[in-house]
């Protein structure tokens, strides 16, 4: 089982960018999908976005297409979602979690083991 740990949130203004970190170990990070998740006070967790194993295949939520970017360095075990031209809506708390089939999906069910989620917060 891969172990997970989001680092890189905090406090932004709205039209801001900030970069997020998943630190996976435990076992091989390179044999795995990634995917990024979010959930607001009072809401349901919602997929962000995704990306395979060889990190040549992505997938976006419609609401973050355009602004954040997944990728992933299988080296250094880590994936990552650089978010830009950030908007209050933008405001929760970021998970990321593994998938281990090769295909991509915005269903939390399909996903393994989760961090411990990082606090992502937009000021208007």
């Amino acid at each position: 089982q891969l172990q997970l740990v989001e680092s890189g949130g905090g406090l932004v203004q709205a039209g801001g960018s900030l970069r997020l970190s998943c630190v996976a170990s435990g076992r091989t990070f390179s044999s795995y999908g990634m995917g990024w998740f979010r959930q607001a006070p009072g809401e349901e967790r919602e997929f962000v976005a995704a990306i395979n194993w060889s990190g040549d295949t992505t997938y976006y939520a419609d609401s973050v297409k355009g602004r954040f970017t997944v990728a992933r360095d299988n080296a250094k075990n880590t994936a990552y979602l650089q978010m830009n031209s950030l908007k209050s809506e933008d405001t929760a708390v970021y998970y990321c979690a593994y998938r281990s089939t090769s295909d991509l999906t915005s269903w939390s069910g399909g996903y393994g083991s989760w961090g411990q989620g990082t606090q992502v917060t937009v000021s208007s």
